[in-house]
């Protein structure tokens, strides 16, 4: 093993800011990440149907939810967007991802994907 491949090993142990998407790791560098307000989402599953790779149908509340921004190419993830009757995937920066899945409660969600529980008693 040369000595250059040594430092170019220190240098990548040293840097603590990895992401995953930097392209010596096989991603891309995107600026842009797919997200769905589900609070509005009605549950139609055309996202789904069209970028199938990125979009899941929630199965306790029956909204839509990216679950990988890679999924799909980017005229397929603006083609799911185009065909949502409410607007409610939206482009948003990459840093603001966390912080606008962390402000959704679910818990709050009327469920549109099971019949609601019945108090027998």
């Amino acid at each position: 093993m040369s000595n250059k491949s040594l430092e170019e090993i220190d240098i990548f142990d040293e840097t603590n800011d990895l992401t995953g998407y930097e392209p010596i790791l096989g991603g891309e560098l995107t600026e842009k990440a797919v997200w769905v307000d589900e609070s509005r989402c009605i549950g139609c599953r055309y996202c789904a149907h069209v970028a199938t790779n990125t979009f899941i149908i929630d199965e306790d509340y029956g909204r839509s939810r990216a679950i990988r921004q890679d999924g799909d190419n980017f005229e397929t993830l603006q083609e799911a967007i185009d065909t949502c009757p409410v607007d409610c995937i939206h482009w948003v920066k990459f840093e603001n991802l966390t912080d606008l899945e962390n402000s959704l409660d679910r818990d709050m969600f009327q469920s549109l994907g099971k019949l609601p529980r019945i108090n027998k008693h």
